[in-house]
């Protein structure tokens, strides 16, 4: 991956890495301790977790190729750095949502019903839950911290800090 209808494929990519993650997050906590919410997601739980891990290497190829295109700074390099952080936090949500998703499609729609895995069990949620709520928890900052050095690295001398154009733009 190097341009994307001209522009670094990066700085597009990047925006699929923001916005899958922490949605793959918010939805595997919610199944992770909502056993409903989990039958009502089904599939799609491990799917967007898998479409975030995938998202991941392809940023983060995309990343090196633009780390190559630009000037040498401390801050790019910075960035990489964190950038090569992301893909076991993806990993464990992407993990984390298949064991939740086959967990509850295991488990009977009512309690007494069906002989599959008791994944109402106090004890098997509150691991889950617990392992759930750190990786995405540790995800989120993960990608907080990548966007946030990312966005430094790219406007720390781009902008005026003064405005420079006109200040009324009734004319």
């Amino acid at each position: 991956m190097t341009l994307i209808n001209g522009l670094p494929a990066h700085v597009l990519l990047v925006h699929v890495v923001v916005v899958l993650i922490p949605l793959s997050a918010l939805a595997l906590v919610t199944a992770a301790l909502w056993p409903r919410a989990a039958r009502r997601l089904g599939l799609l739980l491990p799917v967007l977790a898998f479409v975030a891990l995938v998202s991941v290497p392809l940023t983060t190829q995309a990343g090196e190729w633009l780390e190559r295109h630009v000037d040498d700074d401390a801050l790019v390099r910075r960035h990489t750095e964190l950038g090569d952080g992301l893909l076991p936090w993806a990993l464990g949500l992407f993990v984390l949502a298949a064991v939740v998703w086959w967990a509850g499609r295991r488990a009977p729609a009512q309690p007494g019903q069906g002989s599959g895995m008791r994944w109402s069990a106090l004890p098997v949620r509150i691991v889950v839950g617990v392992f759930s709520l750190a990786v995405a928890v540790g995800a989120v900052v993960d990608v907080y911290r990548i966007g946030d050095s990312g966005a430094k690295a790219a406007w720390h001398d781009a902008y005026s800090k003064t405005a420079t154009g006109p200040k009324d733009h009734d004319d």
